[in-house]
């Protein structure tokens, strides 16, 4: 994940439209990142790697909560 972060983070920064979003590697696990945008944590993202196609995995979690505060 380390090599692919620099496009991976361009490639996100277009989709959503902010170049304030950024990807922090795991600390202990290589295959999975952390996204913020600032500093507010949005959503893990995950590296999947079969049978030599790559691929990424963003899990979004949206709190019904949050749908109020819209």
């Amino acid at each position: 994940m380390k090599n692919d972060l620099p496009r991976l983070e361009r490639y996100l920064q277009k989709t959503f439209h902010t170049d304030t979003l950024k990807i922090k590697l795991h600390p202990k696990k290589t295959d999975m990142g952390e996204v913020f945008i600032g500093e507010e944590f949005l959503a893990p993202i995950y590296r999947e790697d079969e049978d030599g196609e790559v691929c990424y995995q963003l899990q979004i979690a949206i709190l019904d909560i949050d749908l109020d505060e819209a």
